[in-house]
This record gives structure tokens, C-alpha cells and sequence, in this order.
């Protein structure tokens, strides 16, 4: 019989799988190498092995929350659905036409990247909306028909249907789409006004189309996932956190597979976020390491910063405005290739380079014996001692040196006249440099000092490289989280039930209509109630509201969090208010004289989640007995160090150690640098404090 009280979440990253058991008596962990193949049986392989460890039936486990990377692999290395475009006669090449933005302004040879749908496979059709919703050309019934015999002998696997102020009235999409199912009831359909109801066609368009992209591939893998987990005696619901940070169900994840795109990093943020609130830290940079790529989030006020779009599948140094745009509720964050699992290399001008390939899980790291031959970051941190071959992933997978160092040998050092070790280096602080030089741009670009935040380090990377990349930003404080291997799995049973509905309204703010506004909040507040319901029935909730406002003639928009109620015409001043508070804290000031306009609208509802018990904090202890001495290269010294090694069960609330120092465990391994010294927190924490400093 199932038990509320177990819940399982699983990530599933371009290295490793994580489990997280949550049970009456604490937490089982575990991580196992993903299976690319058929990603579903490394979750049961973990889950099994979790399970052992906590000496739970699996027939018991009450809940199980996945997050994949599988939509946003998808999209990158294009490998989706045959897809058919259909949208409005005029509006066949906005998909490629993008924004006419140069995302690198000096490049004479720039290439765009393509399109998801080949031109041959968009398709056009004489109607047309008004952005107010009226018809301005009727949608002929003749015209669908022949469009529908269009797609079927095209032989598609799926189609998206984008036409123009569709989130203003979607009865021609809904028109042609039931055309099409009645023809066709097999064929997977996507809509734009379901998927994102927003102004602006090309996200809008971006948005329904990768949705379609990969939402065969998506519905197959989650009843495959279904069924196996029931067929091993998991009978429990499954759902999926999505990109915003709630969990939803399996069955409308199917549907609209796009909400999925960042799932396992939004959990990484919630877990943050969750440990941000305990210990009363209102400005955190979460930084969240795996075996492929890092993530770095801004948690303010115990929250992780969101946006309405995302932009994926980034195909030039994963700079700005070279991928995808999709419009989506996302957690907001920058992730670059710099996992334990990226490649290092020798560029044109004889540089050390790494990332953005990883070796993943197959054939993974050369150290990992498994038939790899580049050298990666792992390879880098093992030749300068900061993990031990003995127990890497607590024994489960031994690492060859020799491995490592011919990999570093052969393909970095004699290329560049220079020791294997010395090479290890360069290849540790290019990704440490790169991980610095996305936190300051990140948090630039959000108007914030970056040297007043906290850092919250987890992943099976982060705590091998969160000091270092400290020092660089010049952060005094970082926090390793229990279970910080598996951090991400263990955000997931720390997430709300939530939907974000949204819709495009365009209004100045001077002509407010607040009837037209009630209305349209209406129907979104039912429909995001209605996805909540499906998952937690009769739960508590909250609401959250945001305008996405912007003064005239400027090309986007800024979020403005506003009260949930009914408006007024009068209430145009309150808004004015918070939308001049939100630009000023932006930007440093306000223009005065431009009118304002509000564009889109957006409706969250989740469940309400125990409050985050405060946290003991300590700043200083008793020092620890170490079990052995071991040597490790400190970067900011340029030397190797002594440094004592600690199990991290010893390091009890109040507990210390002064760097250098190695914090061992399961999942990870903590480096803690000479200018830092660890200190035990009441739950469970260790906390990295610059010496020096106050603490």
C-alpha cells in the first residue's frame, strides 16, 4: 500500500541520474550514470537502489517528481518530430527572419541558426485576426480542407498552428485544429493561443513550434516511463516539474512538453531557495555544478528570479540572441558548458579551452575507464588532488590516474611544452573563469553588486569549485547544502503544485480598462486553479500577479508584480507606482513624460508549502579531527597544500575546520581553499567563511 509520507524525486542530467527518497525516517540518495539510450531504467535503477538503502518496498513509495533534460536535448541537437507550420498568409518566414538582431556584431560571416521547420514545411492560410480579437478576414472552410489534405500527404508527425493575435481569438486555430483531428485523430497539435497566449508572433510562434517539436518524443518517453515504473511495482502518480518551478502532472507535461524545457535546473533554484530562507539570506547566487553544464540564479528574498521567456539551444558561444527564444514561465538563470564532464581542448591561438562538448555519461570522463580519450574537468580536479580515486561516488566508481594524466599528457600538455599538472590547472581555472565571468554578467545585467550575495554551491561540481570561484567574484560566504550531490532530485520534493497562466492584453496605461483586465484574470486564475487542482486537490493556495509593462516605443518589457484583486479604472495610479519602482530598481531612474503600456499578463497559482524552519548559524567551533592528510592544489596560492581531510557526517553543527581542507561524502567532495574555513550549521550546512571576515 502507498504512503503519502514517500515521495522519490529524480533528475535526470547529461551525466548522471539523481534519486532523492524522502521518508518518515530522513532522506536516501543516490546517483547512477544516465542511460541515453533509455534514460527511463536509470530512474528505476535508482529508485531501487534508494529504496534498498532506506529498506522501503517500492509498492510503498507514494509520489514520484521527475525533471528531464529531455526537451531541452532535443531542441539542441535537433531531433524531433517532422513537423508541418501552419499560420497566416504574409507570416511564413518570421520563424527565420527572427528579430534581425546581429547577436555578434562584427562577425562578416554570421549564419543564423536554422529554423526548426524547413520552409517547404510552413505552410499559409488567407484569415486574419485583429489584435483586438476581430476578425479582419474570414477563415475559409474550403481552404482548411485543402490544407488538411496538404498535411496528411505530407506525411507529418505533427503540427503547430501559429496565427496572427490567435491569444487575442483562437477560433481559426481552434477551427483548423479540429479539422485536422477529425481527419487525423492520431496526429499531435499544438496551438499557440494554448501554449502561449502572448503578444509578439515570434516567441509566440518559436514557442508552438518546439512544443509540437518534441511532443511526440515526450509523450512516448512519459508513458514508457509510466508503465515501466508500474511494471516494477511503482504505482504511484508521477509528475514533472516544470521550467517555472511547480510541479504539474504527467498527463498535461505530455501536452505541452515546452513547460519542461529547464525542469532539472528549476530544481536546483527551489532547493536553493529553500536553504536562502532558513538561513535569512535575502541576496543568494545559487550555483549548481553538474557533470555537463553550471547554473547560476539570483535567489532574492527567499525567491528564485523568474521571466516569461527563455532562450534555448544557444549555437554561437552561448551568447545572447543566437538561440531560440520561446516564451515560457521559466526560473531565470544562466547555464553555460562547464560541468565535470566538459571537454578540454587547444584552440586556433594555442588557448586552453573547455566546454561547451561534455563526455557525459558515455563514454564519460577518461578517468571513468569507459573508452574516453579527452581530457575533462574531472580528469583536471583528479590530477590535482581534489577528488579521491578511491572513493568517487562513494566507491561506486573508480577512477584511473593514469588515465587522467595521459588524457591531459597527450591532448593539452606536450602541445603546449608544459606538465601534465600544470596543464590540469589551466583547464580548472578556464572553466572557474568562465563560471566568474556568467555570475557577473548575470548579475550585472540584473543591477546588482554581486560581492554583497551569499553563494549556495550544489551539484556533484559546485563544491569542488566553489571557493575558488568565491574568491574570483570576491563572495565572503558559501553554503554547501546536505545532500548538495543530488540537489536538483531533493528540489523537487521541496516544490509546489503550481500553473502559470498568461495572456496578452495591450492597454495604455493612461486608457485603463479595468473590466476587460477582471475578465481576462478571471479565466486565467480558473484555468491555472483547475491544473493545480488535478495534482492537489483542496490544497491551500497563493496567487501571483505580473504586468509585463513598458514605456512607449520601447522595444520590451519589464515585469511589475501587482496585487491580486479586482481592479479599478483608479487603480491606474497604483500600478504607475509599482511600475516606475520596478523600472528604478532596473535601471537607477524613471522617464518622465512617456507614456506606459501594458502588453501581457500573467497569473500564478500554487499550493502553500510548510514555512522553512530558521537555522542555527555558527561562525566559529570546535575543531575536528581529521581521519587522514591529504595533498590538493590551491589555485590562489599556485601551490599544492596539506590539507586535512574530513568526513562530512563529523562535521556537526558548531564543528570547524580551518582551510585548507577536504570535506568528503557520497555524492560530492568539498574543497575547502586556504583563505576559507568551514564551519558545521544546525541543519546540516557547512558554511564557508573568508577568513578574516566577521562572522
Amino acid at each position: 500500500m502507498t504512503n503519502p509520507m514517500i515521495r522519490v524525486g529524480v533528475d535526470i542530467g547529461g551525466t548522471f541520474t539523481d534519486v532523492a527518497l524522502a521518508h518518515p525516517e530522513g532522506l536516501s540518495t543516490c546517483k547512477v550514470l544516465t542511460n541515453y539510450s533509455q534514460p527511463e531504467q536509470a530512474i528505476l535503477d535508482g529508485i531501487s537502489i534508494a529504496a534498498d538503502k532506506a529498506g522501503i518496498a517500492l509498492g510503498r513509495i507514494g509520489q514520484v517528481i521527475h525533471g528531464t533534460t529531455l526537451v531541452t536535448n532535443a531542441l539542441i541537437e535537433r531531433r524531433g518530430a517532422r513537423l508541418a507550420f501552419i499560420t497566416t498568409e504574409g507570416f511564413r518566414d518570421v520563424i527565420e527572419m527572427r528579430s534581425e538582431n546581429r547577436f555578434e556584431q562584427y562577425d562578416l560571416n554570421l549564419s543564423l541558426p536554422k529554423p526548426l521547420v524547413p520552409r517547404e514545411d510552413r505552410f499559409t492560410l488567407s484569415e486574419r485576426m485583429g489584435p483586438e480579437g476581430e476578425v479582419l478576414l474570414p477563415l475559409a472552410a474550403a481552404e482548411v480542407e485543402a490544407m488538411v489534405q496538404r498535411v496528411l500527404e505530407g506525411g507529418y508527425e505533427a503540427v503547430a498552428i501559429g496565427l496572427m493575435h490567435a491569444y487575442a481569438n483562437d477560433a481559426h486555430e481552434r477551427q483548423i485544429a479540429k479539422a485536422l483531428r477529425a481527419a487525423a485523430p492520431e496526429l499531435s497539435i499544438s496551438l499557440s493561443s494554448v501554449i502561449s497566449p502572448q503578444m509578439r508572433e515570434l516567441p509566440r510562434f518559436n514557442t508552438v513550434i518546439a512544443n509540437a517539436y518534441v511532443q511526440p518524443q515526450v509523450a512516448d518517453y512519459l508513458g514508457r516511463l509510466v508503465h515501466r515504473l508500474g511494471e516494477a511495482g511503482v504505482t504511484a502518480p508521477v509528475f514533472m516539474l516544470h521550467s517555472g518551478g511547480g510541479l504539474i502532472s504527467v498527463e498535461v507535461a505530455a501536452e505541452q512538453p515546452v513547460r519542461l524545457l529547464e525542469s532539472g535546473p528549476a530544481g536546483g533554484a527551489i532547493f536553493a531557495a529553500d536553504f536562502a530562507r532558513g538561513h535569512k539570506l535575502d541576496s543568494v547566487l545559487s550555483f549548481d555544478m553538474g557533470g555537463t553544464t553550471a547554473k547560476i540564479c539570483l535567489i532574492e528574498d527567499g525567491a528564485p528570479k523568474t521571466a516569461n521567456t527563455f532562450e534555448v539551444a544557444r549555437t554561437y558561444r552561448f551568447k545572447k540572441g543566437s538561440g531560440m527564444t520561446v516564451s515560457t514561465p521559466v526560473v531565470e538563470m544562466v547555464e553555460i558548458g562547464a560541468g565535470g564532464g566538459s571537454i578540454a581542448s587547444i584552440d586556433a591561438l594555442g588557448r586552453i579551452q573547455v566546454g561547451p562538448r561534455s563526455a557525459g555519461s558515455e563514454p564519460g570522463p577518461a578517468c571513468y575507464g569507459k573508452g574516453g580519450q579527452e581530457p575533462t574537468v574531472t580528469d583536471a580536479n583528479l590530477l590535482l588532488g581534489r577528488l579521491d580515486p578511491n572513493n568517487f561516488a562513494g566507491g561506486a566508481i573508480p577512477l584511473s590516474v593514469a588515465a587522467s594524466e595521459t588524457a591531459v599528457a597527450t591532448r593539452l600538455a606536450e602541445n603546449l611544452g608544459m606538465s601534465a599538472s600544470d596543464a590540469a590547472f589551466g583547464v580548472t581555472e578556464m572553466v572557474d573563469e568562465n563560471m566568474a565571468n556568467a555570475a557577473r554578467v548575470h548579475t550585472v545585467e540584473n543591477g546588482r553588486d554581486i560581492e554583497h550575495f551569499t553563494m549556495i554551491g550544489f551539484g556533484g561540481g559546485a563544491p569542488l569549485h566553489a571557493c575558488r570561484l568565491a574568491e574570483k567574484l570576491g563572495i565572503a560566504e558559501v553554503i554547501i547544502p546536505p545532500g548538495a550531490g543530488v540537489g536538483s532530485a531533493i528540489g523537487f520534493l521541496k516544490a509546489p503544485f503550481s500553473y502559470e497562466a498568461t495572456r496578452g492584453l495591450f492597454q495604455r496605461l493612461d486608457d485603463f480598462d479595468a473590466a476587460s483586465v477582471n475578465t481576462a484574470l478571471a479565466e486565467l486564475e480558473e484555468e491555472a486553479t483547475a491544473f493545480v487542482e488535478a495534482g492537489a486537490k483542496g490544497a491551500e493556495t497563493t496567487t501571483r500577479l505580473t504586468a509585463f509593462m513598458r514605456y512607449a516605443g520601447q522595444g520590451w518589457e519589464i515585469p511589475v508584480a501587482l496585487p491580486y484583486k479586482t481592479f479599478a479604472d483608479a487603480d491606474k495610479t497604483e500600478i504607475l507606482t509599482a511600475f516606475e519602482a520596478a523600472y528604478r530598481t532596473l535601471f537607477g531612474r524613471v522617464i518622465e513624460g512617456l507614456g506606459i503600456e501594458i502588453t501581457n499578463w500573467s497569473l500564478v497559482v500554487a499550493s502553500v508549502l510548510p514555512e522553512t524552519p530558521p537555522v542555527a548559524r555558527h561562525g566559529c567551533g570546535a575543531g575536528v579531527t581529521a581521519r587522514r592528510k591529504r595533498q590538493f592544489y590551491d589555485a590562489a596560492l599556485r601551490k599544492s597544500v596539506e590539507a586535512r581531510e574530513v568526513d562530512r557526517a563529523e562535521m556537526a553543527a558548531g564543528c570547524a575546520v580551518d582551510g585548507p581542507a577536504i570535506i568528503v561524502e557520497n555524492e560530492t567532495t568539498t574543497i575547502v581553499t586556504s583563505g576559507y574555513r568551514c564551519v558545521g550549521q544546525g541543519d546540516g550546512s557547512l558554511r564557508l567563511i573568508r577568513k578574516g571576515d566577521i562572522a
